[in-house]
């Protein structure tokens, strides 16, 4: 979290003064005032990062102030500076919540070794509380690639990797492209630090706006704290905007500007804040053809389009079928308790002979609804299910006739008759957690669940050992 707004509370004149000098010499933003009741209404007005205050003052010491402060603003970061200190007010004064505990005289440097310390514990816990609730349940980034299609797209993005330029991600639905971006991560000097995604499709105008730049204490109803959004987590490492198509006009003005000037301010604030971020963009949309439209901005795709990556379609570059299938098939046979099946002949040809219109995310929910209701030890040709409704193999026999005609609904019911109801309903969550890529929120919407409910059943099954 970047911490700017410094708000000092001492009822010492010189005092005050010094320590208003030493934080505005470190670069930060120091207002002073000299009551604690003052400084309850300036936190009111400014909404600052961080509040050092005196311990001995008039009307309310520092310890009350910090316990004042916690009341009504839950996590404002304060330090306590004082010529007065004493163990037993330290010790009281953490138990508050107080960040750290200072004796006077003190030095700026002391000063901002304090406030970097807290500024970078701050953005760990945010961090750690976006990888919770981004990232449950999702698999280790890893990168299947057989064919010389995916292997050159590889190599190429090794050398992305070593740049600092801007990324744009072109294809289709389901190819890959996140996965992409991972690796691109993963193999840069930039490894080291946050890799935050933000899914634009998923978010309107307005939430998306708060999502990227944050907002302010009071900024709209419901804003009851200040914010980050995802530009400062990703400070000092990548971050992905996916499927960057989706964003309104208004808003690529703003993206705009962050990725021309790298600075940016909070949805109602007044402060700019400045990032080390790199982006990686991700798009279905053919960009050109949107921009004649009028619904994307030329300046923001050329600003985009630095170094540019195509990921082919799964039906051009057949050679990874197999591979995925075969990692789909252990991971989602580990994830349910089961032992890995194999693909017999007839599977394996009809993996190899569909087109895959939904690409890779395709494959996978067909694996896994394969692992799923299977029966035995084998996935034969009659376990894959391509489609919501009855659906036609198109396996060929020696004498080139269609062979395999089933009914998958009536397959379907055979495979769900006899089985507990908490059973078929662990596996219809964990199948549209599937399809939504593990977006907990759309798959609580397209069940009829609230996402708390869902979450709560995916935590009770991964106690019980029923899911990975």
């Amino acid at each position: 979290m970047s911490i700017q707004r410094i708000l000092i509370v001492d009822d010492d004149p010189l005092s005050r003064e010094f320590l208003i000098e030493a934080v505005s010499s470190l670069g930060y933003q120091p207002q002073g005032v000299s009551s604690a009741s003052e400084a309850l209404e300036c936190v009111r007005k400014i909404q600052p990062d961080l509040v050092l205050t005196d311990l001995r003052m008039p009307d309310m010491d520092g310890v009350q102030l910090i316990e004042a402060l916690q009341q009504e603003f839950p996590g404002l970061p304060t330090v306590i500076v004082t010529a007065h200190g004493s163990v037993e007010a330290a010790v009281e004064a953490l138990r508050l919540g107080a960040e750290d505990f200072l004796l006077k005289p003190v030095s700026p440097d002391t000063i901002e070794l304090v406030f970097r310390r807290i500024g970078h514990t701050q953005r760990l816990e945010l961090e750690n509380e976006y990888l919770r609730s981004e990232l449950v349940g999702r698999e280790a980034p890893m990168f299947i690639a057989k064919s010389p299609l995916t292997l050159e797209l590889l190599r190429s993005s090794g050398r992305i990797a070593n740049s600092n330029g801007t990324v744009l991600i072109t294809g289709e639905s389901g190819t890959g492209k996140e996965r992409v971006a991972q690796y691109i991560h993963q193999n840069s000097p930039r490894a080291g630090g946050p890799f935050i995604r933000v899914n634009c499709a998923a978010l309107s105008e307005n939430l998306l706006e708060s999502e990227l730049f944050g907002h302010e204490r009071g900024a709209f109803t419901g804003a009851h704290r200040t914010r980050p959004g995802r530009f400062e987590l990703a400070d000092g490492g990548s971050l992905l905007l996916d499927e960057l198509g989706e964003i309104s006009p208004a808003l690529q003005a703003k993206l705009l500007r962050v990725l021309e000037e790298e600075e940016f301010e909070r949805v109602g604030g007044n402060s700019t804040l400045r990032v080390d971020v790199r982006v990686i963009a991700t798009t279905n949309r053919d960009l050109p053809e949107e921009i004649a439209k009028g619904s994307f901005r030329e300046d923001l795709y050329y600003r985009l389009h630095v170094l540019p990556i195509h990921m082919p379609p799964l039906r051009d570059r057949t050679e990874d079928v197999m591979p995925l299938a075969e990692h789909f098939l252990a991971l989602y046979a580990q994830r349910n308790g089961l032992a890995t099946p194999k693909l017999d002949a007839s599977a394996q040809q009809q993996l190899m002979s569909w087109r895959w219109p939904g690409n890779v995310r395709e494959l996978e929910n067909v694996i896994q609804r394969a692992v799923i209701l299977l029966q035995g030890d084998t996935v034969k040709c009659s376990d894959l299910s391509f489609g919501p409704k009855s659906f036609t193999a198109t396996t060929t026999t020696p004498e080139g006739e269609l062979d395999g005609d089933f009914d998958e609904e009536q397959e379907l019911g055979d495979r769900l008759a006899n089985l507990q109801m908490a059973d078929i309903e662990r596996m219809a969550i964990l199948a549209t957690l599937a399809c939504t890529g593990g977006n907990k929120t759309e798959a609580a919407r397209r069940l009829g669940l609230t996402a708390r409910t869902l979450s709560n059943k995916l935590k009770i099954w991964k106690s019980a050992g029923l899911v990975a």
